[in-house]
């Protein structure tokens, strides 16, 4: 490797390291819930440790009754979110809730903030929105989901698209209130030559842009190796599929970033008005943890019935493999017979697992099927095991 490639990298790795010790990176999660419900098949006697993310799927999981979950982040920004959207679930009427994280602004939010809300949140989340409040009054940017490190990224396109590409975000507009399959076919293919441009091909290419998105260099080595085409390709191709083989209607990951706000029929589990009263009830089998995943596994005792890793032991694998291998002897040793574990990957396959942990039995058809159907399309595969006696 020559030098000028070695400093890239270590410049990509202090970037990273940057935005996620300074930055909210996730103002909303990108792993269907849809997918991740019918693998993980929870029930009453469930119980679920999980990466906090943006708290939206944790929401959903509790529509399937499990006992408890436990949201873990070392980001303790993304539980901050998480803290505010169970207080809001809590303590405010639908409407209210809708208009913060439905529409992405509320005029009233600081009256909201200071009565209702701040008092249920921890002290640290309570730091994080004394300073950030200002991200709900419909200024400036205009909506919540376009501040954080990812909603920088969706805002700065969308501004290019407002100002120099008017037409082409008619179009993206017109995309996503097709009405059936044939329409969308035919609308994104007649768009996919001016959207997959010179300008948002550059933008694909450039580390502080996938940084800002939450993609660490490994990620992104991991697609540049494995993936024909590389990076480039790789989301070219994923686009074409979401939009050509999956419908769009309901397909509220994509919509939130391209209208700053979600719809009463395209939007999360928990900004659906019948589920309201549901969550507020079992609100208090959630808890936040902010701490690593395998420091909280190590204080565990109970044993668990299933893990949801989202995509991190892509960084370990390939920054720490000590920390990897320590986070699967944790898993197993809380892991009850039958426990279920939910991964995804940049990488086209996962072979990185330890080779203790290799026991486990995968689903790999299961994983498959939903891996084609999950409305995100961002990662390279999906990992559904289950753990044997």
């Amino acid at each position: 490797m020559t030098p000028s490639a070695t400093l890239k990298q270590r410049a990509y790795d202090a970037w990273f390291r940057h935005v996620h010790t300074s930055k909210l990176i996730y103002n909303t999660c990108w792993e269907d819930p849809r997918a991740d419900r019918a693998m993980l098949a929870l029930n009453s006697q469930s119980r679920l440790a999980m990466i906090t993310s943006a708290g939206c799927n944790a929401l959903d999981y509790l529509l399937d009754d499990p006992a408890e979950i436990h949201c873990i982040d070392m980001n303790a920004r993304q539980n901050a979110l998480l803290e505010l959207k169970m207080a809001a679930i809590a303590k405010l009427a639908f409407a209210d809730l809708f208009k913060l994280f439905g529409e992405g602004r509320h005029a009233q939010f600081p009256a909201l903030y200071k009565t209702s809300l701040r008092p249920s949140l921890s002290p640290s989340a309570q730091q994080f929105w004394d300073a950030h409040g200002h991200w709900f009054n419909g200024r400036g940017r205009g909506s919540f989901y376009y501040h954080g490190a990812s909603g920088e990224v969706a805002w700065l396109i969308r501004l290019f698209l407002r100002c120099l590409r008017p037409g082409l975000r008619r179009k993206l507009i017109e995309l996503f209130e097709s009405q059936d399959m044939s329409e969308q076919r035919a609308r994104y293919e007649a768009l996919e030559p001016r959207l997959l441009g010179p300008w948002l091909r550059m933008v694909i290419r450039q580390p502080a842009t996938l940084a800002l998105l939450g993609v660490p260099r490994a990620q992104r080595d991991l697609l540049a190796s494995q993936y024909p085409g590389g990076v480039e390709a790789f989301v070219v191709d994923k686009l074409r599929w979401l939009f050509t083989q999956l419908p769009v209607r309901d397909n509220y990951f994509w919509r939130i970033y391209l209208h700053g706000s979600y719809s009463r029929d395209c939007c999360p589990n928990y900004l659906r008005a019948e589920n309201h009263e549901l969550l507020r009830a079992r609100l208090e089998r959630l808890h936040v943890h902010t701490m690593s995943l395998n420091d909280f596994l190590q204080r565990r005792e109970a044993p668990l019935t299933h893990f949801v890793l989202l995509d991190h032991q892509d960084w370990l694998c390939a920054h720490d493999v000590p920390a990897l291998e320590e986070e699967w002897r944790s898993i197993l040793r809380c892991s009850q017979v039958g426990a279920r574990v939910l991964l995804r990957s940049a990488a086209m396959r996962v072979d990185f697992l330890p080779e203790f942990a290799r026991g486990v039995l995968f689903n790999r058809v299961e994983a498959e099927a939903w891996h084609r159907r999950d409305r995100v399309g961002t990662y390279g595969c999906t990992l559904l095991a289950e753990i044997a006696a």
